[in-house]
């Protein structure tokens, strides 16, 4: 059985919390932009939800493939075969997403640099364990497959694919949750049109 290292344990509840905490700074903000240019936050929002739309069909098309799977074989077909870690790509489209639906450009660029910061680290650590797990072939997919950008030209479907329904259903939920986080924004926005929650910063 794979041991996960601490930078991989850590993962999701350190996402979470960075998430909480950027979610609390948001709620006591506004965009600036809607002061001067508020063509510019429609603009904005619209890029993001684009981002999070793209972002959870494609979360949905990796947990497809790698629903049941993720350490008993080297999923290498559908968002697998354009790079090897398709659901990070997509993490971050939707988690950019999110951050220009706030309708500024700081918040997205705080996400950009602690995605950068953390998760090269992540990735570095999960391959490490995969090549112990399954050795020569995982070493081959590396050597043949882009690691974080996908690249279109290598795609492969196959006619048939083996899919878990019970654990496909639960990643269901997890892989629409940028969704949810843009429904929690425009509802933050209207408690500040209610003077419920105060608006204690303008950004950019």
């Amino acid at each position: 059985m794979i041991k996960h290292p601490i930078v991989e344990k850590l993962r999701i509840p350190l996402s979470q919390l960075f998430a909480v905490l950027l979610m609390g700074f948001i709620a006591f903000s506004t965009s600036a932009w809607e002061e001067f240019a508020p063509f510019m936050t429609a603009i904005i929002f619209f890029v993001g939800a684009v981002l999070v739309a793209i972002a959870s069909l494609g979360r949905l098309w990796c947990s497809l493939y790698i629903a049941g799977y993720k350490t008993r074989k080297v999923v290498t077909e559908g968002p697998y075969s354009l790079c090897r870690h398709p659901l990070y790509f997509f993490s971050l489209l939707g988690a950019v997403g999110v951050g220009l639906a706030t309708e500024t450009f700081l918040i997205p660029t705080i996400i950009l640099i602690v995605f950068a910061i953390y998760y090269p680290y992540v990735i570095r650590s999960e391959e490490a364990e995969l090549k112990k797990l399954h050795g020569e072939k995982y070493k081959s997919y590396i050597n043949t497959t882009p690691t974080f950008f996908p690249k279109i030209s290598y795609l492969i479907e196959p006619k048939e694919y083996n899919v878990n329904p019970i654990i496909f259903r639960k990643h269901v939920f997890s892989a629409l949750w940028f969704v949810w986080l843009i429904g929690i924004l425009e509802l933050i926005e209207e408690f500040h049109t209610m003077g419920i929650i105060p608006v204690l910063f303008k950004i950019y």
